[in-house]
């Protein structure tokens, strides 16, 4: 019986409409990185690629220098906390009922994301989700994002989950789903409409596919009645 969800923000959650590559490419001209003409097509498959990551970690791996990797993501933090207060950024259509249903189902909820801490809190305020939610995280300096497990083991870790296989991950991206993998997760299942195709996703370990988050919940709290039921445990304690 699945006890602890943990599922990507943006993309997953969050209509992105490509409000974290905008910021990106807004970082990546802060710094020099991109000049007159804009970006080329390898550049713009490469960002694509890291979605789901940390944002340190990337812009470390793109530039030279610690400095310069610092600044491009100061600058793309700037650039998408813009975002958010133009209201670029939105719940996905299923994604608060998901929610609601997993909370009522008695599963705990971790949100994850590649974002710093601020950029992370602020998305949940602006979305008035912060009740919703019994965990938040980030990468730190302990903590890898991913494709690392960290971030999910983080999560079991801090919400007293027993087993690795009472955790259910969601994301839409693959370094989600190698992220749920390498941790042992019990259901690791993709989310489509977001940034990675489902010829990607399909291409990474995973136990489902599902065309929205809604979907998720509804198989992670499927069977949650009579199994709590059954062990004698009331939804929710």
């Amino acid at each position: 019986m699945i006890e602890l969800a943990v599922i990507d923000l943006a993309g997953t959650l969050v209509r992105d409409d490509g409000a974290v590559e905008a910021a990106f490419l807004d970082a990546l001209r802060a710094v020099g990185e991109i000049r007159d003409g804009g970006p080329d097509v390898a550049l713009l498959e490469t960002i694509r690629g890291t979605m789901g990551r940390s944002k340190i970690a990337v812009f470390r791996e793109l530039l030279d220098g610690e400095r310069r990797a610092q600044d491009a993501n100061s600058a793309f933090e700037d650039a998408y906390g813009r975002r958010i207060e133009a209201g670029e950024t939105a719940a996905l259509p299923t994604a608060e009922a998901a929610l609601y249903e997993l909370r009522d189902g008695g599963v705990q909820v971790a949100v994850t994301t590649g974002f710093s801490a601020p950029t992370r809190d602020a998305l949940l305020v602006s979305l008035g989700w912060e009740e919703l939610v019994d965990l938040a995280l980030s990468p730190t300096p302990k903590l890898r994002g991913r494709p690392a497990p960290d971030l999910v083991l983080g999560a079991l870790l801090e919400l007293g989950i027993e087993d690795v296989r009472f955790v259910a991950v969601a994301g839409d991206t693959t370094n989600d789903l190698y992220a749920g993998h390498r941790a042992g997760a019990g259901i690791v299942a993709g989310i489509l409409g977001g940034a990675h195709p489902r010829e990607e996703l399909e291409r990474a370990p995973h136990t489902h596919i599902f065309e929205t988050i809604g979907e998720f919940a509804g198989l992670v709290c499927a069977d949650r009645p009579a199994a709590v039921e059954a062990s004698g445990r009331v939804a929710g304690t």
